[in-house]
């Protein structure tokens, strides 16, 4: 098993449908998963700790689950099964049991769950997010942070240099001419690489 950080969210700009992007501790890979919105606000509202006026339903559970004793220990999503993933909830089950030396027994739980929920539920209870091998290996992409690092200086020194009559120009002529490169020029500096 491989346990995984939620990176951040995304918007998937074919469709405009939230992704939450689940990343190694190598940082070298990384895991899409397609989400709804509702979702994606319950997600980042646990990221963000916002306390909403309202208690979302996942804090409902959470504080269900402290009212029970249970503790949710680590959420696994363990399969892809027609294109979805499958995600249980692993809780410790805290019972005070007089015979025992510590005076408490712990089981474990595990409750089937979409991965959406799971994720939720782990963000706000700072739990771990595991994910099997296999799965990573067959949904992950691979993140390049050295290629990311140089793509967002070379932005950076593109957006220094151009000038705004030059980036209109450029525009243009990418509408005219989308199969050409011709270049951006700078009135001041010249093309701009």
């Amino acid at each position: 098993m491989v346990e995984m950080s939620v990176a951040g969210l995304a918007i998937d700009m074919s469709n405009r449908n939230p992704i939450v992007l689940l990343r190694d501790p190598a940082g070298r890979r990384q895991v899409p998963i397609w989400v709804d919105h509702a979702q994606a606000h319950n997600i980042l509202s646990g990221i963000q700790s916002n306390l909403p006026i309202q208690p979302s339903c996942h804090d409902l559970m959470i504080t269900l689950m402290k009212a029970g004793r249970l503790d949710l220990e680590k959420i696994i999503i363990h399969s892809i099964e027609k294109d979805t993933f499958k995600a249980i909830l692993k809780i410790n089950i805290k019972r005070e049991v007089k015979e025992s030396s510590e005076g408490k027994e712990i089981s474990i739980l595990e409750i089937d769950a979409r991965p959406s929920d799971a994720i939720a539920l782990a963000v706000r209870t700072k739990c771990s997010i595991w994910m099997l091998e296999k799965v990573v290996a067959e949904a992950s992409i691979p993140v390049d942070a050295e290629a990311d690092e140089e793509d967002k200086v070379e932005f950076h020194r593109f957006i220094e240099n151009v000038s705004p009559a030059a980036l209109v120009k450029h525009l243009k002529n990418q509408i005219h001419k989308p199969n050409q490169d011709p270049g951006l020029t700078d009135e001041k500096n010249g093309p701009q690489q």
